[in-house]
């Protein structure tokens, strides 16, 4: 009898301190935290369950990768790549230019060196296979394997970059995940300024480094400044004057007085010297003025390149890029060493702080489209959160009732094994930091429903036992040993399902998912430990000669 009294203490106590340890998890999440004492909310847990985007609104985003551009934009490096090989090794070349979305044309003075040209470009650009071309062209096709390979990577680098963004922007709980082959589903929970999260993500941040053309009568020619209406008109007026291998690009300033926003043109050349690519940091730094600009420090390959670039033209301007938008464009008075450099122009503090997080986490390979581009407002959450309480409420109502008009004592112990259920699970979600959603809350009712198909089982072998003649204490155990294979079996399938469903499922699926697999797990303890316990408990304390079930 002692080692029975020892077991039921022993359960008591696992059950005293999963009530105690979900309490501290639970209250958080209820507005009886914010009476709560300092000490408490110092020393204990204070984050409550994290809700969804449905129920605390944000934004849902659906974006699409331009996979070709990425395919595009290898080539068109490839083609800059092997231009500078030729001129380095002395052969003649007209032009290396990209002529299909995976081709790229070689165009030589004269037929004399083709052959020595095209052995040193398939010695160094193997993914690059060659067709027969007559005269002297040379046509160069990216492997097939090789163009698959980069969109699958363009994806992948997209996400793994827009994941970084958000990271650093200080989004609780966010939701990125891969869709299909080239979509990408974005959930941004509790965001306030939409408009700055989007721009955030959707920049591709190509950093890119390039020489202005200041010799060229054109640019002597251009405004300082033009408005951002004129600029469709300025194009018409100078676009068919850019000479070739030139390009105009224009630097946005805003007049802090007026708030004006005018743009200067430049005469740029599109050959690119750097990229971003080198970057290993880039951080928000105030001027002497009182102006934020960024600091930008590159890798030891990224630093001889700069320092070999601005010894070769000191005195020009270098023109700094980022998604075909000038940032500043500097002239070149010494030679750079050490790799580092800074980025300025007229932007807030906060502006400063975006850029600098984009060059941080890397720019994308290839653009992106927004196909869905949703806003959930809070109060649309707020009448999820209080529809999602009232029909838990009623549903818990209502079965607690039953309960208690049906089985009577052993009901009441079935209702308090069931608040014990809802309690854990929401101090269980909160302590895994799990997201809170809709769905979820659906999944918490449906355990709620399993919760008491568990005691009705029990309680009706308990009732075949009774009607047998047994005693109390033997029919209660009887009745809890034959119910628990058919318990045990039933929360098992459920909790295959539910498992499939997390793996496989998207983020509404997945939040039921997660909120029926932790209630079906704490439903099989309050129901085979829980409310067997308080059985054993009220039979060794007063030796019960009736039930009332």
């Amino acid at each position: 009898m002692p080692d029975v009294k020892r077991g039921i203490r022993g359960r008591l106590l696992l059950l005293s301190l999963t009530v105690l340890i979900s309490i501290i998890y639970f209250l958080p999440s209820t507005p009886v935290f914010q009476k709560m004492p300092d000490w408490w909310k110092k020393y204990l847990p204070s984050r409550g369950v994290t809700l969804g985007l449905d129920l605390q609104g944000g934004i849902h985003m659906v974006l699409e990768v331009e996979e070709d551009k990425a395919v595009e934009n290898l080539v068109e490096r490839t083609a800059t790549s092997i231009k500078d090989l030729l001129d380095a090794e002395k052969l003649p070349v007209e032009s290396v230019k990209r002529t299909g979305p995976s081709e790229l044309t070689v165009t030589l003075p004269g037929p004399d060196k083709k052959a020595d040209v095209a052995k040193k470009i398939e010695a160094n650009f193997p993914n690059f296979i060659s067709k027969e071309t007559p005269g002297n062209d040379l046509v160069y096709s990216l492997r097939e394997g090789e163009v698959m390979r980069i969109k699958d990577t363009a994806t992948t680098q997209a996400l793994e970059t827009i994941r970084n963004r958000i990271d650093q922007f200080g989004v609780a709980e966010p939701l990125i995940q891969r869709q299909g082959p080239k979509q990408i589903v974005i959930q941004l929970p509790g965001v306030k300024d939409s408009k700055r999260a989007k721009e955030l993500i959707g920049k591709t941040a190509l950093l890119e480094f390039k020489l202005l053309d200041e010799d060229s009568p054109l640019a002597r020619s251009l405004p300082l400044s033009i408005t951002p209406q004129n600029e469709e008109t300025f194009m018409a007026e100078y676009g068919s004057k850019v000479p070739e291998g030139d390009e105009i690009m224009f630097e946005r300033r805003v007049d802090k007085q007026s708030g004006e926003v005018r743009k200067r043109p430049y005469l740029i050349k599109k050959r690119t010297l750097m990229t971003g690519d080198v970057l290993t940091d880039a951080r928000v730094s105030i001027g002497q003025f009182n102006e934020s600009y960024v600091s930008i420090s590159m890798n030891g390959i990224g630093a001889q390149l700069f320092e070999r670039i601005t010894a070769e033209n000191v005195k020009k301007r270098l023109a700094i890029i980022l998604d075909n938008n000038v940032y500043s464009a500097p002239a070149i008075q010494d030679r750079i060493a050490g790799g580092n450099a800074q980025i300025t122009g007229s932007f807030t503090t906060q502006e400063a702080n975006d850029l600098a997080i984009v060059l941080r986490a890397g720019a994308l390979l290839a653009p992106v489209r927004t196909l869905e581009d949703l806003t959930v407002g809070p109060s649309l959450g707020q009448d999820s959160i209080r529809k999602g309480i009232e029909a838990t409420v009623l549903a818990g109502g209502m079965v607690i009732l039953f309960m208690m008009v049906y089985y009577r004592l052993a009901g009441i112990v079935a209702d308090m094994a069931l608040i014990l259920n809802l309690i854990v699970l929401i101090g269980a979600l909160a302590a895994l930091n799990a997201t809170l959603t809709l769905p979820g809350i659906a999944g918490i009712i449906l355990t709620i429903g399993m919760g008491v198909d568990s005691n009705v089982l029990i309680f009706e072998r308990i009732r075949e036992e009774l009607r047998q003649g047994k005693p109390v204490r033997l029919a209660v155990d009887g009745g809890y040993d034959k119910a628990f294979l058919t318990i045990v079996d039933s929360h098992v399938t459920t909790l295959i399902t539910a498992t499939v469903l997390f793996l496989f499922g998207t983020g509404p699926i997945k939040g039921f998912a997660v909120s029926l697999s932790l209630g079906i797990a704490i439903n099989l303890f309050t129901a085979l430990v829980g409310t067997k316990v308080v059985f054993d408990f009220i039979n060794s304390r007063w030796k019960l000669q009736r039930l009332s079930i």
